[in-house]
């Protein structure tokens, strides 16, 4: 139950609303409120709040915000791409578009004090102005000017106004004290919420045809799997509306009833088991994992010989970047044209299909092939748009450790290394049934 949330100069009406929108944080709330004080005093001039992903820090704050209507400015780091944007932002919110206009252009820190304390001097503050600051890549503020971090810390002092500057952040404060020194900011910790917390925030969401106990004991079933390997609230709550249609299967076929709670667990494990390997990745869509849940138990019994963990544990684009690995180790180099490249104009039959060529190119094995040309395939082959990217790098370094590539190149040649797909056939089709793609059209021994 959420407690009442109580602090002179705020109205109680209002307080009792943010307790309401805050579970599990009125702790947190009422501690920001002392250090906030009343509207009309002077209050403390940096405060530093910090906590994993997920864990209310700026739920909190924006709720306390609008709902008491206090003056403020969101500023997000990676909104604000220079310091001169995160100037006329703040210019902007607290005096308006004048005010913001009398920015030069590329101004200095000097420049914003200056112009906040004309400002001032016309429109002094009734009550505290508060500057939040939404680090989510904390990175960079550290990386733009030395002077920047020290001077918000300190500008209640600067501008000579009764302004307070909130930062937010994943990272503590020790890793973004200035080496030359700063004002200390106090500082406010949000631990990680229990799995008690979990459970009753998720509760919260519950769909309006099922009972709330129904929807509690779901939720239950789902921290049971997923509690030990993610905490992050935004990732449970994906994962409980993704899979939730599939916990109520049993309800719409008459099969159960809402009191049948083992039932209706053994019908939800296998697909929590293997909704495992979507945690934080997010590479497809709630869509396609529910076209991939049903291509799978169709081909379910397709799959023979074949070891089950290796072949639910592959990441989407990992499969993928495995069967462009295989149609380049199994394809000569100069079919790639007639294959994948979509206007590839006319291409004789007679130099496209040599006669001396009677040799299977699976009898003889796979050939080692450069790490542009699979790539090339990779992006031809996929169904959709992806840039390259880290990503895409760390998972082809995952299937040469899983030993589905083999790296054919020396490690001192970076300029051009070279792999070769280490699967058999009835692996890739198994592979490429599960992501809808029919290989073998692909291949250049069955034409």
């Amino acid at each position: 139950m959420t407690g009442p949330l109580q602090h002179p100069g705020y109205d109680e009406e209002k307080l009792r609303k943010i307790a309401e929108l805050l579970p599990c944080r009125e702790v947190q709330a009422e501690l920001l409120l002392s250090l906030m004080g009343q509207p009309e005093h002077r209050s403390y001039p940096a405060i530093f709040i910090y906590g994993h992903r997920a864990s209310g820090k700026s739920h909190t704050i924006n709720m306390i915000m609008k709902e008491l209507e206090l003056p403020h400015v969101m500023v997000s780091c990676v909104e604000c791409l220079s310091v001169a944007l995160l100037f006329e932002q703040v210019l902007l919110s607290f005096f308006g578009a004048d005010a913001a206009a009398l920015l030069p252009r590329g101004p200095s820190l000097s420049d914003f004090v200056r112009i906040y304390r004309q400002q001032c001097s016309d429109s002094p503050a009734k009550q505290t102005r508060y500057i939040v600051s939404i680090m989510e890549k904390a990175e960079m503020l550290r990386d733009t000017d030395a002077n920047l971090l020290p001077a918000l810390l300190r500008l209640q002092e600067l501008v000579e106004d009764n302004v307070s500057v909130i930062l937010l952040s994943e990272i503590v404060w020790d890793k973004f004290r200035p080496n030359t020194g700063c004002f200390e900011p106090l500082l406010l910790h949000f631990s990680d919420y229990s799995k008690g917390e979990l459970q009753q925030i998720l509760s919260k969401d519950r769909h309006p045809s099922y009972s709330a106990e129904f929807y509690s004991s779901y939720i239950n079933i789902l921290l049971g799997v997923f509690y030990s390997v993610c905490r992050d609230l935004r990732e449970l709550r994906h994962l409980a509306a993704l899979n939730f249609s599939k916990f109520c299967e049993p309800l719409e076929e008459g099969k159960a009833k809402e009191s049948d709670t083992h039932k209706l667990w053994r019908n939800i494990e296998p697909h929590l088991k293997k909704a495992m390997r979507t945690v934080y990745l997010r590479e497809v869509s709630s869509l396609q994992w529910e076209k991939m849940q049903e291509m799978e138990e169709k081909e379910a019994g397709a799959v023979r010989g074949l070891s089950a963990h290796t072949h639910v544990e592959l990441p989407y684009y990992s499969k993928f970047l495995l069967i462009a690995a295989y149609l380049a180790s199994y394809n000569p180099a100069r079919t790639d044209k007639r294959f994948f490249v979509k206007h590839h104009g006319k291409i004789k039959k007679t130099n496209f299909l040599k006669k001396n060529e009677k040799t299977s190119n699976h009898l003889l094995g796979p050939k080692p092939f450069p790490l542009d040309r699979m790539l090339a395939i990779f992006h031809s082959v996929v169904d959709s748009r992806v840039a390259p990217s880290a990503s895409i790098f760390s998972q082809i370094s995952s299937l040469v450790t899983l030993q589905l590539l083999n790296q054919a190149s020396h490690d001192d040649q970076l300029d051009a290394p070279k792999y070769k797909c280490a699967v058999s056939m009835d692996f890739i089709c198994a592979i490429s049934r599960t992501v809808n793609f029919d290989i073998v059209k692909y291949l250049y021994d069955f034409l």
